[in-house]
């Protein structure tokens, strides 16, 4: 089970305060999408967002946010007053959609940004911006995905030269529950420890074969 950084009846306030965020930045500012993009995911504020410091995801006005992100960086600059018009524009959905793509997955924006660049997701508003976010979220993490690879646990089992059904009846972990480590719904680092101790039994290898992050694990 995913466990998030703030309750969900928060997360409409952090996707308004990322809206209007990166629509000031990148329209009244007139930022770079991708600098921005990695000045703010480096930034102590993004991170604050990440831990659901309330302080940011509720209690922090737009402009603010990013007057305090980009003079980290510009100490000198004057930065232009929030419009904030009625119309929404590419940069306000990019924001909405990021920081409920940040809560679902759990991600650092840093990551998100590493591996799919804001200009990429801003090409992507002429398709997604009248439907449902998940399939936006949907999306993304299969690009987000492809840009990492396989999984170890993929790897291993493959060179074994063992199928998903193989592997799941001599281990007795269920096959979709293989196939979603695999695809990487679900995260193998966070599985119980007999799932993975059966895996890699079966797979004749160490535990920290098949974790994606094994340094990262408690």
């Amino acid at each position: 089970m995913t466990i998030r950084a703030y309750n969900e009846l928060y997360l409409n306030d952090a996707q308004l305060l990322l809206a209007n965020a990166f629509d000031y930045a990148l329209n009244d500012c007139e930022q770079s999408p991708d600098l921005f993009a990695k000045i703010f995911a480096f930034s102590k504020q993004s991170k604050e967002i990440e831990n659901g410091n309330p302080a940011f995801v509720s209690g922090k006005g737009a402009e603010e946010l990013v007057k305090e992100i980009l003079s980290s960086v510009y100490p000198d600059e004057k930065f232009s007053k929030a419009l904030f018009k009625q119309e929404k524009s590419a940069a306000y959905w990019v924001g909405w959609v990021l920081a409920y793509y940040q809560w679902y997955t759990v991600k650092k924006f840093k990551d998100i940004f590493e591996k799919i660049p804001l200009t990429e997701i801003l090409s992507m508003y002429s398709v997604y911006h009248e439907m449902d976010v998940t399939s936006f979220v949907e999306d993304l993490e299969k690009r987000y995905n492809s840009k990492i690879g396989e999984t170890k646990l993929k790897k291993i089992r493959e060179a074994k030269k063992l199928s998903q059904n193989d592997l799941a009846k001599i281990s007795g972990v269920k096959k979709r529950s293989i196939q979603l480590y695999e695809q990487r719904v679900n995260d193998i680092n966070k599985a119980q420890a007999h799932t993975v101790y059966k895996l890699a039994k079966v797979l004749d290898c160490e535990i920290e074969d098949i974790l994606e992050n094994p340094e990262k694990t408690e």
